[in-house]
């Protein structure tokens, strides 16, 4: 017996060697893992990763983003990759344009890059369904995100066939190519408990399933404490470095997959917001605390053309990423994060190899360090955890100050090159320009949709939105009739019967006898309405006419193939005989408007219709065109929606997305007002723009616009560090902090608009002079910065002050607003 123990036990640990060599594999090719970090190659390696999705931009702007994302001090891009685009139909496949994911990849790997794919193939991400296409509802029994062997089946089928398409391509580490991480499910412990067991076994299927595809790379489930055997739970969230609870295994890393840089926005959202100084804060707690990967989701905010967006969800994305929309970038937040990275991998020697320790230094500050024995890398993170109230405290003999909630970063446990609260890069901000090409010169044209009245009767209540129209439009007529007695009217001309129109989402216009009666709509956090008008019935025969419209399907939660939408009840209230219940009075119905089966927003499609001329507000369901030339220049194209209220917007062909104007946030401002036309879109001219507008609208005051981040600003203290980009010894001291300022696109400063070397306040756009000024600081700035691409101005009291300083006991601060341009400068003796 102790015989076959002892022999039991020899197979058994060569059995768990034989595993450990499958899961980290040849340490000096591909990607393996230990509990510190990811070992690339045979390197250990710290990596600053991007989310930029590839349908959410265009071909032509993926590889300046990706230089862009570089240029920040990435190393590393991430994508989900999109099931729904990629087989829109069963067993069909598109890979082309925008879809292209090969080539995004490839992309990535020609810009040096490395790139990690999330699969899911559920992944959220805000995107129409999750990811998940619409035929799969229609799968008999299916359950989505369960163990359930249809959904199974399926799913296993896609990943299978992306793995094996990466492989064809060599894309992986393994092979030489870039990818060195994939994902699959996606923080499914969110929903894990509403499965019960089905939900463990799920979890455990799916990670052994990708496991089992030998990809030569490491899998991640984000959110997920029990990823199964060598698969890496990973954290997604804002501060990971305090709300992680850790690897499942002490042979894993800690990675974290989504720091989110904003929040995604909903139509009826004000703008969501998150700083450069917070983002900061957290990734260099994430690093201190034995983190060796964040991701910053998004890194390119990007944008959801088409019919792409989830329920409610903004055509713009992610707007306040380090990258906007548009792909410019969005200042402090994009320089802070690159210094912040720079400074990192000052420490990274220290970081990768070194013992981790902790010291208290007072009630709410701690020093975090990392030394390697026998050697001068120390690397130390000093943390002032108060929210409120700034301090000084000493560190190995010398005293730092700290503003509130920031962190110190120090490469050699001795000198400050960064701090998370105090932002040394430049500010911007953002200008929408009028287009002088199209200014005042658009001329509209309007086709209208005929109002269905008497549809064929095809059952008995109104259908299912989601089930009608299968994703294929946003749009679906309803048609029931009734016939009213004159002695169900009332006598009285004040008092009308009322429509009333309970549905489970997500909008409504309603009609009677062909005539607009009014709209409703629900809303993100609560789908369903009630649409309520009061109406004119004529005796005899009444025509009931509703036009249900979709905002995107569901894109989280459990059983989502049991979500629906559309009218459930309807009735007339107020008759002298009562309210009618039409619910169940037979139903006709027809799927898309006929200007979409048409393709009225093609050259082709328009021509088979009659367009008239617009000289008023159109009547609801009405489609309207126009031509324009191509803006000048090379910057980012919009179009502003103004006195338009819900619809989709074409460019040649091409939607670029849903705008819903009359959905106005609790700041009395519509949640997005601009809309992006990729420049590849356009023809230099007679570009072909058609609108489809649901309600009672004018497209008169639409405007095509020129974007730019143009307006550059800086703000520092005597007190700021340096640049960590200067980071060197002169003489053995470090170089002062200054003003660095630089133009995009290889613009020039054309012109000082503010520059106060004293006390100023305000930020980038709204600067204003406090009690103290230099009356010299906008001729120093001149001076240093005027018809340059870029420039530094020394935070020296000399230059502006001269022998004579007004307000010797004041910290100084100095604040500066310059514009570039392509033309050549103007100097102004007034200050701005």
């Amino acid at each position: 017996m102790a015989v076959k123990c002892h022999v039991i036990l020899i197979a058994s640990l060569l059995s768990l060697m034989l595993s450990s060599v499958i899961a980290h594999g040849d340490k000096k090719k591909g990607v393996t893992y230990d509990g510190r970090s990811l070992i690339i190659n045979g390197k250990r390696e710290l990596l600053f990763s991007g989310s930029i999705h590839y349908p959410r931009s265009t071909p032509e702007m993926w590889p300046e983003l990706i230089q862009k994302a570089k240029r920040g001090g990435l190393n590393v891009i991430q994508t989900y990759v999109f099931w729904n685009i990629h087989e829109p139909e069963q067993g069909k496949f598109n890979f082309e344009g925008p879809y292209d994911l090969v080539k995004f990849i490839k992309t990535i790997g020609e810009n040096g890059m490395s790139a990690t794919i999330r699969l899911g193939p559920f992944i959220q991400a805000e995107w129409n369904h999750g990811g998940l296409p619409y035929w799969l509802r229609e799968i008999p029994d299916i359950i989505f995100r369960s163990d359930n062997a249809p959904f199974k089946l399926h799913m296993e089928r896609f990943v299978t066939m992306i793995i094996n398409k990466m492989k064809e391509e060599k894309l992986f580490a393994s092979q030489g190519g870039p990818v060195i991480l994939a994902q699959i499910e996606n923080e499914y412990n969110t929903v894990q408990l509403a499965y019960r067991n089905l939900g463990v076994s799920y979890v455990q299927w799916a990670g052994n399933m990708a496991l089992g595809l030998k990809t030569g790379v490491p899998w991640v489930m984000c959110k997920q404490k029990d990823a199964p055997g060598q698969v890496i739970n990973t954290c997604n969230g804002r501060h990971c470095g305090d709300t992680f609870t850790g690897p499942n295994s002490p042979d894993k890393p800690s990675l974290w997959t989504e720091n989110w840089t904003a929040q995604f926005r909903v139509f009826g959202d004000p703008p969501s917001q998150r700083s450069a100084e917070d983002t900061a804060f957290s990734v260099a707690r994430w690093f201190s605390k034995n983190g060796s990967l964040v991701n910053y989701y998004m890194y390119h905010g990007g944008t959801n053309f088409d019919r792409t967006a989830a329920s409610f969800v903004t055509t713009r994305y992610y707007d306040e990423a380090p990258l906007d929309e548009y792909g410019l970038q969005r200042e402090p937040k994009w320089g802070h994060l690159k210094d912040l990275h720079r400074a990192l991998n000052l420490c990274k020697k220290a970081l990768l190899w070194g013992t981790p320790n902790v010291q208290r230094l007072s009630a709410d500050v701690e020093a975090r360090f990392f030394e390697k024995p026998g050697t001068n890398d120390c690397a130390a993170f000093l943390a002032n955890n108060n929210t409120k109230d700034p301090e000084t405290v000493t560190f190995r003999g010398k005293k730092y100050y700290l503003p509130a909630k920031s962190i110190s970063i120090l490469p050699d446990c001795k000198t400050v090159v960064y701090n998370t609260m105090t932002v040394v890069s430049q500010h911007n901000s953002r200008n929408f320009v009028k287009s002088r090409k199209t200014d005042g010169k658009l001329e509209w044209k309007m086709f209208s949709e005929t109002i269905p009245s008497n549809l064929l009767v095809d059952s008995r209540i109104p259908r299912e939105l989601y089930n009608l129209t299968k994703d294929k439009t946003d749009y679906a007529w309803f048609t029931t009739t009734i016939n009213v007695d004159r002695n169900d009217l009332s006598a009285r001309k004040d008092i009308n019967p009322v429509l009333r129109v309970a549905s489970l989402g997500h909008a409504m216009v309603a009609f009677i006898n062909g005539e607009f009666i009014g709209s409703a709509h629900g809303s993100q956090i609560e789908k369903s309405f009630v649409l309520q008008h009061s109406v004119k019935l004529k005796p005899g025969i009444n025509f009931v006419t509703l036009l249900g419209s979709l905002v995107g399907l569901p894109d989280s939660g459990a059983y989502m193939e049991h979500r629906y939408a559309g009218p459930r009840g309807v009735s007339i209230l107020g008759l002298n005989t009562g309210t009618l219940d039409l619910s169940f009075n037979g139903w006709g119905h027809q799927v898309a408007l006929s200007g979409e089966t048409a393709k009225v927003f093609t050259k082709e499609g328009g021509r088979k219709v009659t367009w008239t001329k617009v000289n008023k507000d159109g009547p609801p369901v009405t489609w309207y065109k126009t031509r324009f030339d191509a803006p000048e220049g090379k910057s980012p194209v919009a179009v502003r929606m103004t006195g338009m209220k819900k619809g989709m917007i074409w460019i040649n062909g091409k939607s670029i997305g849903r705008y819903w104007m009359n959905y106005i946030s609790p700041l009395g401002e519509p949640t997005q007002s601009e809309f992006h036309i990729p420049r590849s879109y356009l023809k230099p001219t007679n570009n072909l723009m058609v609108i489809l507008e649901e309600e009672e609208a004018s497209p008169e005051k639409i405007e095509i616009l020129t974007v730019n981040r143009d307006t550059i600003c800086s703000y520092v203290t005597e007190y700021h560090p340096p640049n960590v980009r200067s980071w060197e010894k002169k003489n053995n001291k470090f170089t002062k902090p200054a003003a660095r300022l630089k133009c995009p696109n290889k613009k020039k400063i054309v012109a000082v608009q503010f520059a106060s070397f004293g006390d100023p306040s305000g930020t980038c756009g709204n600067f204003a002079v406090g009690t103290c000024d230099s009356p010299i600081s906008k001729q120093v700035v001149e001076q240093h910065c005027l018809g340059k691409t870029s420039c530094d101005i020394p935070m020296d009291k000399g230059l502006f002050n001269g022998k004579k300083d007004n307000c010797p006991n004041l910290t100084k601060n100095l604040a500066v607003q310059v514009k570039c341009s392509s033309k050549g400068p103007k100097r102004s003796a007034n200050q701005a």
